[in-house]
């Protein structure tokens, strides 16, 4: 260790004493250099040096590049000197070394290698200059780096010096020194350079690392206002903007890419030695001859389509697919790089419209889809329609003989998974390619969370697996989901008890140590999916003791997150009847300022119910007011409960009012909860009461309202009204709205009344098409005309006792109920009497 942090200090100190030593020497020393044959070519900033010098120079620099790669450095320098012992050297012997240090970086044997050829006087050429500064900046070294741009400038010994700016600029952009990118900026305005287009896509490049929109517009604004744009870099500008987000802004200059292909001679593009593609042209700024889209945006702003530049009307179509016909291959490849682009930045984004047009444009310009394409809109489709809908879109790859990519299985995997086609997924995800193996863990979780969901921890099992053989990285999110699918045996279907609870523990135990082995510790999703199981299975103990564990560990968490912890424990608590623990729990959540939400609340006046007190629940109702949260629909329900376990039916009936007043709209569940109460204690008047509200607030029964219902008749006897209510609840399941039932009433009719003996087997087959509230409702019309005591009505609100409810609720109403509200005063004082 301290020879390492020894040669580190020691290269530090080398590199500064090397480059003072050489800003020290003066510009003279540059002055007097002759220009190199090996200078670049033009301002694009490619540049090669290739192989330079004798055979012997070329085996030489081979062998010191080769044990730079092995780490052997004294060796290197060993050899590096011994080739300047040769009298007759250029910088061709040295340019091969030079371009392997800028490369890898090495800015320490970069100098070196200067320092070497300075000692020679070997004349030195922009190839040479380019490797210096690319490995400085590359090397972290930015201000050294600078240093030399401000020397070769002021030497104006090597011509033009942007190429070499524009090194500086690509190595500095993994260095995230926004410092030094300015100065280096104001030294080319200071020095009137200039920016090339190479220049414009390092400035892109850094934007869009810092996720910088309007730096994104400002660049485009510059290069639009001195450069008529080339095809190659509106391809770059529409990539910078699908990558921030800007999809109108990456459509708009697309269209005029398009415009340029097809109408500016084909816009040539060539192909460099590094079989790269470049513009031809010179890099001379001339402002564009015609108008281009002004996309300065403030941030978050959306540009609007520049309806001048899109190409897809009709008049001009056939004139832009005559001209693209004649454009060559490489322009080609770019209008189908850039529509690829926004492609898959419409489904990062979900926008799947853009997508869909932007296909039927490529078909009408005459481009033709790579699988990148298709690609592309898959995910956008997946994202925007669903995953079913994408399955045209394979089978026409798949027409065309073209293999979908790993990326777009793991997608079309991950969207089966997220409708619950578990077969379908699997299938897809065992065709994504190991090579892979993020892409295969992302669809393996999702895949683990629908097992989760459909309670197959059987597949799961051979999913995880699958996870092992395939060389798949367990991560916390796949130890979260274990917990979730294994965290529990009998819950929910039955209590935990002795055996299930030593299972459990086994379990976990199993899961913990294989995180240990993988380095993984416990976040914030595991022990919350893992407090949650182990409340589900009902040990309580142990679901405290790692309540505990995530307070101790995560004591950075955020409140909020807290939270989410104490509402799981709570509900558990609650649920295992452990009334005065709930309690405890919450008031040291209290105590220790850790803020209840209205989940929290809810849960708190459900206990209420086992404790048959609705003073600490009117008292909770008041906590949530002062912590700024207003009952919704959940906390009334759980309110309720209470109210009916201390028969307060009259409470309960105002409190229902109150939720009218306040606008709130309640659900199937909350008239459930009261006719509960109500069946259970023979009250009619109040079941028939909210059977007609029901009916008023537009919310159709469901098998457990007709249940209550029926039973509370039954119970006392009428039975004749039983059916007349089954008859009336079972139509409205079906709809609530007149028509619906006339227009099906022949095919209903059909199966009600029918004396096939298939005819309860044909309406059994609803089930299977998830149409289980027809089919029940079928089933109890038949169960009426079979008794025979009236016949079948498709008018049910005409009914007699439906009009009896309708006509009982008005009056209701009209007269007014008899006991306040409870938040009244009279209320308050009727409870202070209790």
């Amino acid at each position: 260790m301290q020879r390492l942090l020894w040669r580190a200090a020691f290269q530090s100190s080398y590199i500064y004493y090397s480059c003072n030593t050489l800003l020290k020497m003066g510009v003279n020393a540059f002055e007097n250099r002759e220009h190199s044959t090996h200078a670049l070519a033009n301002s694009t900033g490619h540049y090669s040096s290739g192989w330079m010098g004798s055979l012997a120079s070329r085996t030489a620099q081979q062998k010191i590049v080769n044990a730079l790669r092995g780490g052997e450095r004294e060796r290197a320098s060993t050899m590096l000197s011994e080739i300047a012992l040769n009298n007759s050297l250029s910088a061709g012997d040295f340019s091969y070394i030079l371009e392997y240090c800028a490369k890898a970086p090495d800015p320490m044997f970069v100098l070196e290698t200067w320092q070497t050829m300075e000692k020679k006087s070997i004349d030195f050429n922009k190839g040479i200059c380019r490797y210096i500064v690319q490995a400085l900046s590359k090397g972290g070294y930015t201000k050294e780096a600078l240093d030399w741009l401000t020397l070769l400038e002021e030497s104006n010994c090597t011509g033009n010096t942007l190429p070499i700016f524009n090194v500086f600029l690509s190595a500095s952009h993994g260095t995230k020194k926004l410092g030094a990118v300015k100065n280096c900026l104001d030294k080319m305005d200071s020095q009137f350079i200039g920016k090339s287009e190479i220049t414009y896509w390092e400035l892109l490049k850094l934007a869009v690392s810092q996720k910088n929109l309007l730096a994104v517009n400002e660049i485009w604004m510059d290069c639009t206002k001195y450069y008529t744009p080339s095809i190659v870099i509106l391809r770059k500008f529409i990539w910078s903007f699908t990558k921030l987000g800007d999809l109108d802004a990456a459509h708009n200059i697309l269209q005029h890419m398009v415009k340029v292909a097809a109408t500016h001679k084909g816009a040539p593009i060539r192909v460099s030695p590094k079989q790269r593609y470049q513009s031809p042209r010179l890099d001379i700024p001339i402002p564009a001859l015609i108008e281009l889209p002004d996309l300065m945006l403030l941030p978050g702003q959306k540009s609007e389509l520049g309806e001048e530049l899109t190409v897809c009307q009709d008049s001009d179509r056939s004139k832009f697919d005559l001209r693209l016909e004649r454009a060559s291959y490489p322009v080609k490849c770019f209008l189908r790089w850039a529509f690829n682009d926004i492609l898959y930045a419409c489904a990062w984004f979900r926008n799947c419209d853009l997508a869909d047009k932007l296909f039927v444009q490529m078909h009408d310009l005459g481009l033709r889809p790579s699988q990148h394409t298709y690609s592309g809109l898959i995910k956008s489709v997946i994202t925007g329609k669903g995953v079913t809908h994408a399955m045209d879109l394979i089978k026409t790859m798949e027409d065309k003989g073209l293999q979908l990519h790993s990326d777009t299985l793991a997608s079309i995997s991950v969207g089966y998974s997220k409708i619950l086609e578990l077969d379908l997924a699997e299938f897809f995800l065992d065709r994504v390619s190991d090579k892979y193996p993020y892409l295969k863990r992302r669809s393996f979780n999702a895949l683990l969370a629908a097992c989760d969901i459909m309670d197959e921890p059987d597949r799961a099992i051979r999913i995880l697996a699958q996870m092992r053989k395939s060389n798949v990285k367990l991560s916390n999110r796949t130890y979260a989901l274990m917990f979730s699918i294994f965290g529990n045996v009998n819950a929910p279907y039955e209590e935990g008890n002795m055996l299930s609870h030593a299972e459990v523990s086994r379990r976990i135990s199993i899961i913990e140590s294989d995180m240990s082995k993988n380095e993984i510790q416990h976040t914030f999703l595991t022990l919350k999916n893992l407090i949650r199981a182990l409340g589900a299975e009902g040990m309580i103990d142990e679901m405290l003791k790692y309540l505990n564990l995530a307070e101790s560990r995560l004591s950075r968490l955020s409140l909020t997150r807290k939270s989410d912890f104490y509402n799981i424990v709570l509900d558990s608590l609650v649920k295992a009847g452990q009334i005065h623990s709930a309690i405890r729990v919450f008031n040291t959540m209290r105590l220790y300022g850790i803020p209840a939400n209205t989940a929290i609340y809810n849960i708190m006046i459900e206990c209420c119910s086992l404790l048959t007190c609705s003073n600490f629940a009117w008292a909770l109702v008041s906590l949530m007011y002062q912590d700024g949260f207003i009952p919704q629909i959940f906390t009334y329900t759980a309110l309720i409960k209470v109210l009916l376990l201390e028969e307060d039916f009259d409470s309960v009936l105002q409190l229902m009012e109150l939720i009218g007043v306040e606008g709130i709209q309640p659900d199937i569940e909350l008239y459930n909860t009261i006719l509960t109460g109500a069946s259970a204690k023979g009250r009619i008047h109040v079941v028939e009461h909210m059977i007609e509200q029901m009916h008023r607030d537009r919310i159709p029964p469901d098998p457990t309202t007709i249940s209550y219902t029926l039973s509370t008749y039954v119970y006392a006897g009428l039975h004749t009204t039983a059916i007349e209510a089954l008859q009336v609840l079972s139509m409205r399941m079906i709809s609530l709205e007149p028509s619906v039932l006339q227009e099906y009433r022949e095919f209903y009719e059909e199966l009600v009344i029918s004396e096939d003996p298939n005819a309860e087997a044909k309406i059994m087959m609803l089930f299977k098409k998830s149409e289980e509230h027809l089919g029940l409702a079928l089933l109890n019309l038949r169960f009426c005309a079979i008794i025979g005591s009236s016949p079948i009505s498709w008018l049910p609100d005409e009914s007699l006792w439906a009009r009896r409810l309708s006509s009982s609720y008005e009056s209701i109403r009209a007269n007014g109920l008899k006991n306040s509200y409870p938040h009244t005063q009279q209320g308050k004082a009727k409870r202070k009497e209790k």
